[in-house]
This record gives structure tokens, sequence and C-alpha cells, in this order.
């Protein structure tokens, strides 16, 4: 069985390619949903509506998720509800972009 914390160590790997701040770290993923067939169900957000790179984030992370052992098919739902803000970011990527 996949777990969270495997699904979560995938998305690390999907970095924002203006920040060079992976997306989990960044506060982009809202809630991420395994299904006993081991489909992922990613909702995540972007730093802004506007942001030119959503088929980019979107192509990404799925097909980081796909290649995780055992995983049957993997989506990504863009949302904008609750809106972005850099609270959601850990305080080393605030750090990373001198936010801190």
């Amino acid at each position: 069985m996949i777990t969270e914390a495997q699904v979560l160590d995938a998305l690390k790997t999907c970095d924002d390619p203006e920040l060079g701040v992976n997306v989990v770290e960044l506060g982009l993923i809202y809630k991420i949903t395994i299904s006993p067939k081991q489909d992922i169900h990613v909702l995540m957000t972007l730093t802004t509506p506007g942001c030119p790179l959503l088929e980019y984030f979107v192509d990404t992370t799925a097909s980081k998720l796909r290649g995780l052992p055992g995983v049957h098919d993997a989506k990504v739902e863009i949302t904008f509800d609750p809106p972005w803000d850099k609270s959601k970011m850990s305080e080393e990527a605030r750090a990373q972009l001198g936010m801190d």
C-alpha cells in the first residue's frame, strides 16, 4: 500500500521552476487521497490564479505519482479555494526565498 508519506516524498521532487522550491515546502498541497485500488488524488493550488505553469504542475506532479511502485493512477486537481498565501510555506522555504 502506498502511504501519504511516500506521496509527499514524491511531491517533494516537484519544484516550482520559477522559485526553485518544491510544491510541498511551498504549501501548495492541500489534500492527498489514496484509494484502495492505489489511485492517488491530489488537491493542490498554485501561488497565483493566473500562473502560466498550471499545466506543467498538473502534468509533472501526476507523472511523479504514477511513477511510484504499485500506483494504479494519479490525478491532480487545482483549486484556488482557499487562496494560497506565504503563511502556507514551510520555514525552510521562507528562509530559502528570503521571506523569514
